[in-house]
């Protein structure tokens, strides 16, 4: 029996910039298949056909006033933002503590400054487009996404390698 590992506390950089104490919250982007149905004669229903990734998206949150978080608004490049968040998750169980280390690459699609009032804290939500996506757990890459190289390796197999073999070949 076993207990849920669950996030202890987390740290997150900017261009490699820390904002430890800073940022409060981060949400991760959905990943997911792009699908079409497809039922060709004889089928007795349809499948769903592999369409590539769908487009990720992911938002940090950040206590305050950032002002160099506020100047990458608008950047022209897909990969613009460069983000990399760590998290230290563990189990009450005695198991040693797990580093996730999220690294994504976009650019900020909105920011929600939120409310500010005179001596209340102030959160700003940025949230980011991605073309680029990697998960790495105690030093070892589970996914890595790269929409633009086309890049798509999942538990140390590029499940596009054959595809981009055949068009740079």
């Amino acid at each position: 029996m076993g207990l849920p590992r669950t996030l202890v506390n987390i740290n997150a950089y900017a261009d490699g910039v820390s904002y430890l104490g800073i940022v409060s919250e981060f949400e991760q982007p959905k990943l997911a298949i792009s699908t079409e149905e497809w039922r060709g004669g004889g089928m007795v229903g349809a499948v769903k056909l592999d369409k590539g990734v769908e487009p990720m998206e992911a938002t940090v949150t950040f206590g305050g006033h950032e002002k160099a978080l506020i100047r990458k608004f608008g950047t022209t490049s897909v990969e613009g933002v460069r983000l990399r968040l760590v998290g230290a998750y563990r189990a009450d169980d005695g198991t040693p503590a797990h580093a996730v280390e999220i690294y994504v690459g976009g650019r900020f699609s909105e920011i929600d400054m939120g409310k500010d009032k005179p001596g209340d804290a102030t959160e700003h939500k940025y949230t980011a487009s991605l073309s680029y996506y990697r998960r790495v757990v105690d030093g070892r890459t589970e996914i890595e996404i790269d929409m633009v190289q086309g890049v798509f390796v999942v538990d140390g197999v590029d499940r596009y390698a054959e595809i981009m073999a055949i068009l740079v070949g």
